[in-house]
């Protein structure tokens, strides 16, 4: 969890790696890493501290306590999944069969579409707590006496009072299917971090890295956390698996992947404004043209990435879905998945999916997000350009 102070929530620098390792271990009590055996892991936290600490990155006070919060409850979710590791051996055998992940640039529905496949019962997502805090999945009837779980929820309550226009960007609570690059960053690779500061030096350090050590801890925590619910198939979700569709369909060779296409101009405009609404204040450089440009390099990175690795697998393991379709019918669309997939459509499901449809719909989960490319100092023929294939 986040460091708390008595005062305002600054810092005069993000502080070094051994600092927040140290930091971790007091949080924890635990001080097993595993970075012995996977001392890539260890390098990409060090790069990218390094990075956060450079007059590039700019960060302000907020920023630095900001920063250090995610590297360090990167580094507590890692302490506290190798613990869960050597308590629970029995998580290696857990067999992960045919798990769906849905893929696509960032805001072209993916949030959206993963959480109604995670509503069908016969499958299970990555809870936002459980993404901060691995362990075997408890019933969900105990969740609320868990004093972890019951603190997380009351920090969503207060975040979503104090910033009522990030519930329409993206709604989110403890108990939410969540995107899995909060997995993945426990080993340091993640571009959740390059979305939320400017950090070339660690951009440039992850653009030659291969990510199969990344996606087989992945898989190690989907056994750990579904380790009582054998059997329900795993619906995964995160624009970052753009960028290595080789390292997870090594680790996951059965994988079903759908593919989520939206006009690009929308796409990284809407990314933008996330970051953008996600980090205001907390750096003198990841703002405006800065930002923009970060962002529509990264997304162009990653969409090149994934359209030369794509024709080297079974087409029959993707489908492509058109973002204007699934928002005209959003059920219809799962319907489709299902069929391609040649997965049982069974009438439990349609109707799991049609009430969370309908509840997505108003209240805070309903979209409400605005933005503009020309606050990011990019045109649209140059995002075209960049995302031609």
């Amino acid at each position: 969890m986040p460091e708390q102070t008595d005062g305002p929530r600054r810092r005069a620098d993000v502080g070094s790696f051994e600092d927040i390792c140290a930091a971790a271990t007091r949080t924890t009590g635990l001080s097993d890493f595993g970075f012995a055996e996977a001392p890539g892991h260890e390098e990409a936290f060090r790069t990218l501290v390094a990075d956060l600490g450079s007059a590039e990155a700019g960060l302000t006070g907020v920023g630095n306590y900001f920063m250090r919060s995610q590297v360090k409850s990167a580094l507590v979710a890692r302490l506290l999944t190798q613990a869960r590791f050597a308590e629970f051996p029995e998580h290696a055998d857990v067999a992960i069969e045919r798990p769906i992940f849905v893929l696509g640039l960032p805001r072209t529905g993916t949030t959206a579409l993963s959480r109604l496949l995670c509503a069908d019962p016969a499958h299970q997502g990555l809870e936002m707590w459980l993404t901060e805090f691995p362990q075997p999945r408890p019933p969900r009837e105990t969740w609320e006496d868990d004093p972890v779980f019951t603190a997380m929820q009351a920090a969503f309550r207060e975040h979503h009072v104090t910033n009522p226009e990030f519930m329409g960007i993206h709604y989110s609570d403890a108990t939410e299917p969540e995107e899995c690059w909060r997995v993945l960053r426990q080993t340091g690779k993640s571009i959740g971090f390059e979305s939320l500061a400017h950090v070339p030096a660690y951009s440039r350090w992850l653009a030659t890295q291969s990510w199969t050590d990344a996606y087989e801890r992945h898989r190690r925590n989907l056994q750990l956390i579904g380790l009582g619910d054998q059997g329900r198939r795993w619906v995964l979700k995160n624009p970052s698996h753009l960028i290595a569709l080789d390292a997870l369909m090594e680790v996951y060779p059965d994988a079903l992947i759908v593919m989520t296409h939206r006009d690009p101009v929308t796409s990284v405009a809407s990314a933008c404004s996330l970051s953008a609404e996600a980090t205001a204040g907390h750096s003198t450089t990841f703002v405006g043209e800065t930002l923009g440009r970060d962002q529509l390099g990264h997304l162009a990175r990653q969409w090149d990435a994934f359209w030369q690795a794509r024709p080297r697998y079974d087409e029959r393991q993707f489908f492509d879905v058109d973002y204007r379709d699934f928002v005209q019918d959003p059920v219809g669309t799962v319907g489709a998945i299902y069929d391609a997939f040649g997965l049982a459509w069974s009438q439990e499901a349609q109707d799991a999916v049609r009430r969370l449809d309908e509840e997505s719909r108003s209240g805070p989960r309903r979209p409400a997000h605005r933005y503009d490319l020309a606050d990011y100092g990019i045109g649209e023929d140059e995002v075209r350009a960049a995302l031609a294939r």
